[in-house]
């Protein structure tokens, strides 16, 4: 009776967490965009889609984090998530390439960028979209989406 020696190759590995945790995000964001266009809430549907980049530019920051002990100060920005920083505190692990894989930033869905703050005022840092208005404050479909109300 022979025996199968099953041989793998080094190149040959599985997904990471954070892959997959990227890969949820992307099809979280794309059901939340399709499901209420469909039915006919297209303001819902951008208020869900800031939520989620938010929560993704969250992780990013946690992975930042972790490789460096620091987050990036306000000043610094969520561009040091695509950028290494050139000033300020200066990053000694950064990860080659970034943490957004297309090494841009996304806008929030009203086209407008996401207002970060580090120290935040509610915790380590605060992430916020102004809403379709894109001033501070307001209610309804103007209404602010901040890092620290999302459950």
């Amino acid at each position: 009776m022979k025996k199968r020696i099953l041989l793998q190759n080094a190149n040959n590995r599985g997904f990471t967490l954070i892959e997959l945790m990227v890969v949820i995000v992307i099809l979280g964001i794309l059901a939340g965009l399709i499901v209420p266009r469909i039915m006919g809430r297209p303001e819902e549907a951008k208020q869900l889609k800031a939520k989620m980049q938010i929560e993704s530019l969250e992780t990013a920051l946690k992975l930042f984090n972790l490789d460096n002990g620091f987050y990036p100060d306000t000043e610094q920005g969520l561009q040091a998530l695509v950028e290494k920083p050139d000033s300020g505190r200066i990053p000694k692990n950064w990860k080659n390439g970034g943490y957004f894989e297309k090494g841009r930033l996304p806008k929030d869905p009203w086209q407008n960028e996401f207002v970060y703050l580090s120290p935040g005022i509610h915790g380590d840092f605060d992430i916020s979209s102004y809403g379709s208005d894109g001033v501070p404050g307001g209610e309804g479909k103007n209404s602010d989406i901040n890092n620290w109300e999302i459950e």
